[in-house]
């Protein structure tokens, strides 16, 4: 089998945590090649995301490590045994592959945590708004590219919807909700599908107004997906040069103390669709 050319970002998490397990087992690529042999090359395509592996074999390598997580285990079968291709391959070739690997990620979620800091999150966005904010690019996409993002991203919001809808739980700042960026219509209708979005049983929207003490935080903007097994949760951060996809385990520690942090000091549920409500009627 060839080599994928590009690999997405779970196939690349896949060959991540094999590695992981490797590495913590004490066992060099050599070693395990002479067991099971196989060859360094195809160790390296593995471990990189860059060839598929097996059920067998990914069983077999996660005995040869001594890897007792049962649970871990039938995830990265799970992972390895995935043929189905998504909606967002049809984008495939027409955005850029963090595109995709954002939609897949939410797609496998078991819950989604974000910090809304510049944006109203992404699966929060009305057409309009996301329309505002990718025009906004430098350099702006072409008109076909751009229409292709916000259908995108218009799509990605299915996961909110559904028998298989994630729980989701948002916090955005106040600066946030009172920036304009496109004008005073939409501006008021993000708001109300923030409130129309919150009545949804699996969403929750909190709010850290401005007079709020001890918020430090204007740069904590990201994205917690919670993966099949904690081992396997994933955070996505924007960054001047694209999307970064976090997933060793100190990085996820720091995230979650960080999500902590922003959530102790955010307005609860209901007191929060109510600040939303008196922040509407001022626009």
């Amino acid at each position: 089998m060839a080599p994928r050319s590009q690999p997405t970002a779970r196939q690349v998490r896949l060959g991540t945590e094999l590695r992981k397990l490797r590495v913590s087992a004490g066992m060099s690529a050599r070693e395990v090649v002479g067991i099971l042999s196989s060859t360094s090359a195809q160790m390296s395509q593995v471990e990189a995301g860059l060839s598929g592996v097996s059920e067998e074999r990914l069983r077999r390598l996660a005995a040869l490590y001594g890897c007792g997580d049962e649970a871990l285990i039938e995830a990265l079968v799970a992972m390895a045994a995935e043929r189905a291709r998504g909606w967002w391959e049809e984008y495939r070739g027409v955005l850029l592959p963090e595109f995709l690997d954002l939609a897949e990620l939410e797609h496998h979620a078991r819950f989604l945590k974000v910090i809304g800091t510049a944006h109203v999150p992404g699966l929060l966005q009305t057409e309009n708004y996301a329309r505002a904010v990718f025009t906004y690019w430098v350099p702006q996409p072409p008109e076909h590219e751009l229409e292709a993002q916000i259908e995108h991203r218009m799509r990605r919001r299915q996961v909110l919807a559904g028998d298989r809808a994630v729980t989701y739980e948002a916090v955005v700042h106040e600066s946030v909700l009172r920036t304009r960026v496109a004008d005073r219509r939409v501006a008021l209708a993000q708001l109300d599908e923030l409130l129309r979005q919150s009545e949804r049983p699996n969403v929750t929207v909190r709010v850290i107004p401005f007079d709020t003490d001890g918020f430090a935080g204007a740069s904590a903007a990201l994205l917690y997906a919670g993966g099949k097994v904690p081992a396997l949760d994933t955070v996505q951060r924007d960054t001047p040069y694209g999307s970064a996809f976090l997933d060793d385990a100190s990085q996820l520690l720091a995230m979650r103390t960080l999500l902590r942090k922003v959530e102790s000091v955010s307005l609860d549920s209901v007191k929060s669709r109510d600040f939303i409500h008196r922040l509407a009627k001022e626009v």
